[in-house]
């Protein structure tokens, strides 16, 4: 054998034994996220406050990556790592501690405080972003930046192309659009049939407890004729509440309907200001509902016309600014206020609690001026400076446009409520910021809870029956007045009443009483009201 065959050969052994000493370290090291699991976005929110707990001052945050269905958990040194990796979540190693950027905000808030700006703790980037809207120049924008200049690498700045501003407007509903003031007629044209279809679908999509009960009131008694104008009243107290929907003279007309219980999103106006209602709720068994603190500084009274004939409620509280929510008590006392949201395509998503926001979590929003849109929370404990003082702290930072009309809307989760419409910056053609009053905050201040306490979410006996009230509710629908607590015989002459036909009104129980029941019985309803409504993720 020749040398130059003796060195190829020697050459080839030694590259074997680096691989044999390589490969079993390499297995013994493997890629830092490789072991993360999977996770639905309720079931991480769980973990992360139970790990966030656990880490305290090594924590720095953490945020939901939707694309991977991942948890990441950023802390401070790889002790922490370890434990948070131990649990499934992927763990992220930063340089800014949650008290630095703390800190940081503390900074802005004293040192540079100028009207156009927001900022916000984003956990992805590990920074406080900081953003100025196209009024902040000259020497605002001097301050602002003296100001971010010394915290570089904590924080890190950003222009607007829109300007912050409340979501309020002025300007009227557009008749029958968005469900503003022409709801009752724009749903009263989809006939029964379609009131049926959009309550037993909207029972279904709802889940839980709520739509047992609930979805079978709306689309049973309280519907045939005037879908939007009847079925808003009647849900939430299943076979019960359908005689309180409005009796078939009420709900033809859309009148008296519409001036009870709103959805969330629908118009409301006030004192020269078009709002939207945020979300219905209870106190001490009261019906009333959530909007935003600057709609309730515009007006004591609020009504669901632009004439102001159909009057609603009446401020009790209202916050603005620091923060940004009112509650307004319903003026009927009898009023039944669904928990439910208006999806503006003539159906419902029912609301059965209320959730901390979590950046990466996937949201909709509900407005009388641009309907239903999506996005994905951005930052939390905001700090947004509307000018003129108005400064409000502890916000939902989203990528979620809205427009003037919009204020004290509807953000929701699935079937958990997560924010009120506070303002922000753009439209829903160029897109922009949009920010929200966490609902949780409104319900701890003013004592409510979300939908109508003991006949409400879910609430109570007509929950905890949901199978026996679904099933008499859908022989309410088809025209049995006892089991509609003898609200029957009105209910079925409705159709008639309002142009359905009795086919119309027979429909419109089957669908809904029908596929509520079957959900609810899915669902296992059992849950009270005010447990439901209190129940976070």
């Amino acid at each position: 054998m020749n040398k130059r065959t003796l060195a190829i050969s020697g050459a080839a052994v030694a590259a074997l034994g680096a691989a044999a000493i390589l490969l079993p370290n390499a297995n013994a090291n493997p890629d830092k996220t490789s072991g993360a699991k999977t996770f639905s976005s309720p079931v991480a929110v769980k973990l992360a406050r139970s790990l966030a707990a656990d880490l305290g001052d090594d924590g720095a945050g953490w945020y939901y990556d939707n694309a991977n269905r991942q948890l990441v958990m950023n802390v401070v040194d790889e002790d922490s790592a370890e434990g948070v990796r131990a649990k499934g979540a992927v763990a992220k190693i930063v340089t800014n501690s949650m008290e630095d950027l703390k800190a940081a905000t503390k900074t802005l808030s004293s040192d540079a405080s100028v009207p156009g700006t927001a900022w916000s703790i984003d956990p992805v980037t590990n920074k406080v972003q900081v953003t100025a809207d196209r009024t902040v120049t000259g020497a605002k924008w001097a301050t602002l930046t003296r100001a971010t200049d010394q915290m570089e690498g904590t924080v890190s700045v950003k222009r607007s192309q829109g300007e912050f501003k409340k979501f309020d407007g002025e300007e009227a509903a557009r008749p029958g659009d968005n469900g503003g003031a022409g709801a009752g007629d724009a749903a009263g044209d989809a006939g029964a049939g379609d009131a049926g279809d959009a309550a037993g679908n909207a029972g279904a999509a709802g889940g839980a407890d709520d739509a047992g009960a609930g979805g079978a009131g709306d689309a049973g008694a309280g519907g045939a004729g005037d879908a939007g104008a009847g079925g808003a009243d009647g849900g939430e107290q299943g076979a019960g509440g359908a005689g309180d929907a409005g009796g078939a003279g009420d709900a033809g007309g859309g009148g008296d309907a519409a001036a009870g219980g709103l959805d969330g999103g629908d118009a409301i106006f006030g004192g020269g200001a078009r709002c939207s209602l945020g979300f219905n709720v209870s106190v001490d068994g009261a019906p009333g509902f959530l909007t935003a603190g600057h709609c309730g500084n515009a007006s004591q009274t609020w009504t669901s016309d632009e004439a102001g004939a159909q009057q609603v409620g009446t401020v009790q509280d209202s916050k603005f600014p620091e923060s940004d929510f009112a509650l307004v008590m319903y003026d009927d006392a009898t009023t039944q206020a669904s928990s439910t949201v208006d999806l503006q395509n003539g159906s419902t998503q029912e609301i059965g609690r209320a959730v901390e926001a979590s950046v990466g979590l996937k949201v909709q929003r509900s407005g009388s001026t641009t309907g239903v849109t999506d996005g994905t929370v951005t930052g939390l404990n905001a700090t947004v400076n509307y000018g003129n003082g108005d400064i409000v702290n502890g916000l939902i930072q989203t990528d979620v446009c809205a427009e003037p009309g919009d204020s004290g809307g509807a953000m929701f989760a699935e079937d958990a409520a997560v924010g009120l419409t506070s303002g922000g910056s753009g439209d829903c053609t160029q897109g922009g910021e949009t920010f929200f009053q966490p609902v949780t905050g409104a319900l701890e201040a003013t004592g409510a809870v979300i939908g109508a306490g003991d006949g409400g979410a879910g609430g109570g006996d007509a929950a905890g029956g949901a199978g026996d009230a679904a099933g008499g509710a859908g022989d309410a629908a088809g025209g049995a007045g006892d089991a509609a607590g003898g609200a029957g015989d009105a209910a079925g002459g409705a159709g008639d009443a309002a142009g359905a036909g009795n086919a119309g009104a027979g429909d419109a129980g089957n669908a809904g009483a029908g596929d509520a029941g079957n959900a609810g019985a899915a669902a296992g309803a059992g849950d009270t009201g005010n447990d439901t409504g209190q129940g976070l993720n």
